[in-house]
């Protein structure tokens, strides 16, 4: 074979690695791109094995959450405190792998990286990359390469991968121990659950068809119709039930708030922020698909999908409709229950994108803040008197929650803290104050805020 078609060759079979793949998708990340899109992408485009689409998913989930950490060994490392962004990001993945993937043999990690740096045009820093690596597993026989930090909050940023502002919000509500406790809950791959269409079928008939299927799943205690599934489950879509709307993908934690609303037969309920419409629905299927939920939404694409999902689990008494609810001022008749599904920074579900927590800021948060304050003061106008609104937000963060609330409900006087449906399956969650949160670390579910408020009678 020639020289050119042998090289020719060596570009093909790196292009057809997993490690090669989750290169591709570290640059779109690293150009803005948000990565399960990113993911998605490249996955789609790659006739890659089940196996190899497997590591490509870790190598790039992994990458993402652990960066941080990856970041602070490289330029512990590292001579060059600059790098091109191409060979920081084979040094994470590399560095990933000697870290965290027990499973792959040290000189396998070592010898790819090697070879992906060449591959991708930096063969005159290969050695760099074989130098870095090579240094991490020989440091690694004494100690711990990753030099600690004094301050023992900043060090648990440092040593589970997370910004400095995140953790300082958790270890306010927390102590030192349950902080790292949630952290590490956040740096493992999340579970799924289901939600079992009652309208249509018996958990007891889901769960014999999923057995039926060899798919590892068990109830969640505690919460009707709530199943989880095992690990190696494939495309959603090929999952039993899946086309007859016999259950919708949906966290414990997400199934409870609507649970807390305690939707009922015949009852007109709005969903102020619906789609991509989880929430919604369930509220139609409590409701027996007897009455009016009203869903709304401005974004066109995500009502697309609401429409999508309820067709599926063949309900009628949904109502879509493109609105943005800060800015509706008139809905009438008045609803019986509201739900405030408010847009956050998703801080309780860090471990499901694992981006999020480089995206989110302190500036971010700050209009976030603004935005669910805007949602519940107008939605707070669509409440007959005795009504129900229940406010709830994927978030850990106070401000978002206990802090949101507290100065509603000091600017609302005719708005009070109602008491729990006597049917809520979970009412340890409740605080002192009023409000349910669901601790990750403690609960095992998404992390998530939920209030159920009232409007008094005149």
């Amino acid at each position: 074979m020639s020289a050119p078609s042998l090289l020719s060759s060596v570009a093909v079979n790196l292009k057809a690695t997993p490690r090669y793949q989750a290169y591709l998708t570290l640059q779109a990340i690293a150009k803005g791109a948000y990565a399960d899109v990113a993911l998605s992408r490249v996955l789609h485009q790659s006739p890659l094995s089940a196996v190899d689409r497997g590591l490509v998913t870790e190598l790039v989930y992994g990458t993402v959450r652990r960066q941080r950490t990856l970041d602070v060994l490289i330029d512990h490392l590292c001579r060059q405190r600059q790098q091109p962004l191409n060979l920081r990001l084979i040094l994470r993945l590399g560095l990933y792998q000697l870290r965290y993937l027990g499973q792959i043999p040290a000189a396998a990690a070592v010898n790819t990286s090697v070879e992906l740096a060449k591959g991708c045009g930096l063969t005159g820093l290969a050695g760099v990359v074989n130098g870095v690596l090579r240094a991490y597993l020989r440091i690694s026989q004494d100690r711990d390469p990753l030099p600690p930090v004094a301050d023992p909050l900043l060090n648990l940023a440092v040593q589970e991968s997370f910004p400095d502002w995140i953790v300082q919000a958790w270890v306010g509500q927390l102590d030192l121990p349950e902080t790292t406790a949630l952290c590490q809950f956040f740096n493992q791959p999340p579970t799924l659950d289901l939600r079992v269409n009652s309208l249509q079928v018996s958990p007891t008939e889901v769960l014999a068809a999923l057995a039926s299927a060899k798919i590892k799943a068990t109830p969640i205690a505690n919460l009707p119709g709530g199943i989880r599934l095992g690990p190696g489950l494939g495309a959603i879509a090929a999952l039993p039930g899946y086309d007859t709307g016999w259950w919708s993908v949906q966290d414990a934690a997400a199934q409870l708030v609507t649970h807390l609303l305690d939707p009922q037969p015949g009852e007109t309920i709005i969903d102020a922020c619906a789609a991509p419409g989880g929430k919604t629905t369930h509220i139609a299927e409590l409701m027996q698909d007897r009455g009016t939920v009203i869903a709304l939404d401005r974004v066109a694409s995500r009502l697309r999908k609401l429409k999508q999902n309820q067709q599926r689990l063949q309900l009628t008494c949904l109502q879509a409709q493109l609105a943005d609810s800060t800015q509706v001022q008139t809905m009438l008749p008045l609803a019986d229950r509201v739900l405030v599904d408010a847009p956050c920074s998703g801080l309780g579900t860090l471990h499901r994108h694992a981006d999020a927590r480089w995206r989110q800021t302190p500036t971010t948060l700050a209009q976030l803040v603004s935005l669910q304050s805007q949602l519940l003061q107008n939605a707070a106008t669509w409440v007959k008197p005795g009504g129900i609104m229940v406010y709830a937000t994927c978030s850990l963060h106070p401000d978002e929650n206990q802090e949101q609330i507290a100065n509603f409900l000091q600017t609302h006087p005719h708005w009070h803290i109602a008491p729990l449906p006597p049917t809520f399956p979970r009412p340890d969650l409740q605080s002192a104050q009023g409000w349910l949160q669901a601790w990750p670390q403690r609960q095992q579910m998404d992390g998530f805020f939920m209030v159920r408020l009232q409007r008094d009678t005149p």
